[in-house]
């Protein structure tokens, strides 16, 4: 019992971070480009570089970015959970 309730827990936090993951990571570089849109100088340069991102998240999100942003991390999340039941597999195939 002991043995699922770790590969259970394992399993749920590898899915969650996963999905964070691209979340802060898109974030974070939406932030950043926004932040230097501020500066008079670089406003052509920051949206030449969010409007390619933004369109890129909208065709995963059937127009919406955020929905994009979405289908990505759970497809991320689905994957690493895939993973890690393979890695937990071949440890217990190696022991």
């Amino acid at each position: 019992m002991t043995i699922w309730m770790n590969f259970l827990r394992s399993l749920l936090l590898t899915i969650i971070f996963s999905f964070v993951a691209p979340m802060f990571l898109v974030g974070s570089i939406l932030l950043t480009v926004s932040l230097m849109g501020h500066i008079p100088v670089l406003q052509t340069v920051t949206e030449a570089i969010s409007t390619p991102i933004m369109q890129f998240l909208a065709i995963f999100g059937s127009g919406n970015a955020i929905g994009g942003l979405f289908t990505i991390s759970l497809t991320c999340s689905f994957v690493g959970g895939l993973f890690d039941t393979y890695a937990y597999y071949r440890c217990q195939i190696l022991r």
